[in-house]
């Protein structure tokens, strides 16, 4: 009888877990082949550490479905990346990648890693969008 109440808690959330989408900001112009860069704007915070803003890219199909991914960390359904911009000096450190072969993984020594200047069009897209909004990220 104790199972009853776990069993329906379990499924309760797995129901509930689903329904939280990620909010993707598109940050590029869609491509002639229609696809196009965004960034997971709920994914994105501070980090408190180094105070760089954090934030998941991923690449998808305009008006396909789903449109973006990963719909969770390892999950076969987007390629992308998790980069630490640092928005003055307009330069970003790459912390890992995702891809359906490839599940996300954050370097540990991210922070030890030099960063690279943010050139080319789509990485300046990047950061206009993200710092733009950085002011009321959350602080992690």
């Amino acid at each position: 009888m104790r199972r009853a109440p776990v069993i329906a808690a379990l499924s309760a959330l797995a129901l509930a877990l689903p329904a939280v989408a990620e909010t993707w900001t598109p940050y590029t112009e869609p491509t002639d082949t229609g696809l196009q860069w965004s960034y997971d704007a709920d994914y994105s915070y501070r980090d408190a550490g180094s105070g760089r803003i954090v934030v998941m890219t991923a690449i998808g199909k305009v008006g396909a479905t789903p449109r973006m991914g990963p719909s969770a960390p390892g999950a076969a359904d987007g390629v992308g990346f998790v980069y630490a911009l640092d928005c003055n000096a307009k330069n970003l450190i790459p912390m890992g990648g995702y891809s359906p072969k490839k599940p996300l993984e954050i370097a540990s020594n991210w922070r030890g890693v030099a960063p690279k200047k943010a050139d080319g069009a789509d990485d300046a897209a990047l950061m206009r969008q993200v710092c733009a909004a950085s002011a009321s990220l959350p602080t992690r």
